[in-house]
This record gives C-alpha cells, sequence and structure tokens, in this order.
C-alpha cells in the first residue's frame, strides 16, 4: 500500500535538532551582552514565545530595536555559534525519515537556519542522503518561511497536490504557512512544553504529537 503522503516537509530547529536551548538561546545572550549591555535578557522560555509569535525579526527589529548595523553584528554573532556548535537530532527521528525515504516519501525541509548549517547537521549524522530539498533562511520575508514560496516551490517541483503533502512544525509560522498553502500541518511536541504554544498548536493542526515514536507511527501509516 502506498504512503498516505508523498511528501513530508519539516522545520529543522526543535522540530529535527535539539537547537535553541543549545545554539540560538545562548548566541542571543551574547548578543544582548554586546549590544544591550545592562538589560534583562529574556528567559528561554521567552525566547521560545517570540519566535512563535511576533516572530524573531519582529522582536529584534521592532521589540529590541536594533539598527541595520546591530543586526548585521547579531547575525556575525549568530553565525559563529551555529559555526562551531552541532546540536543533536531527536532520538529516533532520523530513523523515521529513512524509513519514509526507503518507501518512496520524499524529505524536503523548510526552516530559519541557514541552509549550508542545516546539510551540516545532516552529514554529521550520517544522514546527508535524507533531506531531496531545502529551503533555509532568507533576510528576504517573501521566501522565507511562513511565506507560501517554500511550499509552492517543493509541491511544484515534485508535481504534488495539497493533498499529498504534510508539514511538520513546532512553532506558528509553520502553521500559517500551511494554512496558505492547504498543506496539512501536525505539531512537534518534543522540543519544549510551553502551554501557550502546545494548545495553539493542538488547535491549528490534525495531530499534536508529544513523542517521535507517535509522530512516526502518523507518518508511516500506509
Amino acid at each position: 500500500m502506498a504512503l498516505r503522503y508523498s511528501c513530508v516537509i519539516i522545520d529543522h530547529d526543535d522540530t529535527a535538532v535539539d537547537s535553541t536551548r543549545k545554539i540560538h538561546y545562548p548566541a542571543h545572550l551574547e548578543v544582548m551582552r554586546i549590544l544591550r549591555p545592562g538589560a534583562t535578557p529574556i528567559t528561554l522560555t521567552g525566547w521560545f514565545l517570540k519566535n512563535f509569535h511576533p516572530g524573531i525579526m519582529e522582536y529584534l527589529e521592532g521589540e529590541l530595536g536594533l539598527t541595520p548595523r546591530e543586526m548585521e553584528i547579531e547575525f556575525e554573532v549568530w553565525k559563529t555559534h551555529t559555526a562551531k556548535t552541532d546540536p543533536d537530532f531527536y532520538p529516533g527521528f532520523i530513523e523515521t525519515l529513512r524509513s519514509f525515504k526507503k518507501r518512496g516519501g520524499i524529505v524536503a525541509v523548510v526552516s530559519h537556519s541557514e541552509t549550508h548549517i542545516i546539510e551540516r547537521h545532516y552529514s554529521r549524522n550520517g544522514a546527508e542522503e535524507i533531506p531531496d530539498v531545502i529551503f533555509g533562511w532568507s533576510y528576504n520575508e517573501m521566501l522565507r518561511k511562513p511565506s507560501p514560496h517554500p511550499v509552492k516551490e517543493i509541491l511544484k517541483k515534485y508535481d504534488l497536490a495539497p493533498s499529498r503533502a504534510l508539514i511538520l512544525d513546532d512553532l506558528k509560522p509553520g502553521v500559517v504557512m500551511g494554512r496558505n498553502t492547504g498543506v496539512t500541518v501536525c505539531g512537534a511536541g518534543w522540543g519544549h512544553e510551553i502551554p501557550e504554544i502546545a494548545l495553539y498548536m493542538k488547535k491549528n493542526c490534525i495531530e499534536y504529537f508529544r513523542r517521535v515514536e507517535d509522530f512516526a507511527s502518523f507518518l508511516l501509516k500506509e
């Protein structure tokens, strides 16, 4: 029997890898030490919530008021952290995607991390063959999630109807992207336990998984 979905479109940070705790939040703390000394940084939970809503760029430019030059510094600090640290994939995640591909599935990645960083994470875990296509970070908001552009390009590339694809994400941008393209969205709930985020994802996704094993059972069901 055929898989229920031909293509899974997965987020990377805190969906595939445990990266906010190990990379992105520590990078933000360093940015605050450099650019806003004396200001109290938000907590890790607060950082998750800002990524959830209103979004990282809206937070940095709007709420923190970083100037264009400060944003360049922020980006350099972030790149330094992403270059020196490789986060762990959640147990069972790579195996799930590998099983999906063996059954003929297509794996696409749509993330706010840079494409070469995502490629490195998979390669260093011996899984460089898994992503068939990656849409990473772009400063052009029309090209990055939650814009429908990445999903539309994936559907076009593989000649798929929206009903044949599935989005897996841990935050609101993935839900919005799915809503704007007609692609079903599932929530990844194993990366963090924040009630506000969990409630939103449960309400707006067809399924919300607390464990990778439960996602695997859903994805691989024929």
